[in-house]
């Protein structure tokens, strides 16, 4: 189930923000189930006409920096493969780059809808990237620390008590977190104070994305995981998150949609799907497109070089084939 909820060149969309960055525009998107679905119930987003394979975009990262390098600590090379976002002015930006600050911003997240039980609907964010990038390409920087709060639970209204950030010091030698306010793990729902080497120069992944990047996670945020590993094909899909519940044919859900994605400027179009899959995958009708020409050309070729066999055939060993250098 596909439902294309912003385009350029769309009549009314039903979640367009034309050239608005960051518009925070809310909008429900109703699905219906056409056939019973047995989880995981996978939930991708599909952006067209974007090329991620481009080489200077792909290229446009430092390594060593999201394993938790200090920007300071960049060489010539590694500042030259993130121009023109390694710094705003005086300030590193940290993951620097193209592909780390262009990253997917739109926030989805289900308002009805229940599974075959009755129970709601809950859409899983954890689990979607690959373990083996998580252990070996991502990491904190280096001298990142948190700790959980003295009053750790959040107030009624979901803020944390802003003094945990001010109320103890990090080390014997009196150094201070970086925090304004603490932050809410997305784990276990407590605050927690946190600090960030270098904070006065270096604008971290979550002062960039503030809505979608956790500071406890920065770029280990599994989202931004998904969204570093490149597409192949300028229309490509990444997985957002899966329902672990089965749903029955005719059942009814919502999906909300917070879009923040600028998709005008490169003429593209942003969609929410939402598909089963089996042991090779899940549906995606560009494969097997790609089969079909493939397997066509071939059998073009096929007939092609069998008449040419039968039409001219050309005997093996035949001596006037071979020519020597005085010829």
């Amino acid at each position: 189930m596909k439902y294309v909820y912003d385009a350029y060149g769309m009549e009314n969309p039903p979640c367009g923000i034309n050239t608005t960055y960051n518009a925070k525009r809310v909008c429900e998107l109703e699905f219906t189930a056409t056939e019973d679905m047995e989880p995981p119930i996978l939930v991708h987003y599909e952006l067209t006409n974007f090329h991620q394979n481009h080489k200077n975009y792909y290229q446009s990262r430092d390594l060593f920096q999201l394993l938790g390098r200090p920007s300071t600590e960049q060489t010539s090379l590694e500042e030259y493969l993130c121009e023109p976002l390694n710094k705003l002015g005086d300030v590193y930006l940290n993951p620097c780059g193209l592909i780390a600050n262009t990253f997917f911003n739109d926030i989805y997240s289900v308002t009805s809808g229940n599974d075959v039980d009755g129970a709601p609907l809950e859409l899983i964010e954890k689990g979607i990237a690959w373990e083996s990038d998580l252990q070996y390409k991502f990491s904190q920087p280096n001298g990142f620390e948190f700790e959980l709060c003295d009053n750790a639970q959040p107030s009624g209204n979901g803020t944390c008590d802003e003094t945990c950030c001010s109320a103890m010091t990090r080390t014997e030698e009196g150094l201070s977190w970086s925090c304004e306010a603490p932050a809410i793990d997305p784990e276990d729902g407590l605050c927690y104070r946190y600090h960030y080497p270098d904070e006065e120069t270096t604008q971290y992944l979550y002062e960039t994305y503030p809505d979608k990047i956790n500071p406890l996670e920065g770029v280990t945020n599994e989202h931004f995981v998904v969204w570093m590993r490149v597409a192949t094909l300028p229309t490509f899909r990444k997985l957002y998150g899966y329902f672990d519940q089965a749903i029955e044919k005719g059942q009814t859900f919502t999906i909300q949609v917070e879009s923040n994605y600028v998709v005008e400027s490169f003429h593209g179009s942003k969609a929410v799907i939402v598909s089963t899959n089996n042991i090779f995958g899940g549906k995606n009708p560009v494969l097997g497109q790609s089969f079909i020409v493939v397997g066509f050309f071939s059998l073009a070729a096929a007939v092609f070089f069998s008449l040419k066999h039968w039409l001219r055939p050309r005997k093996l060993a035949d001596r006037k084939y071979l020519h020597y250098k005085e010829d």
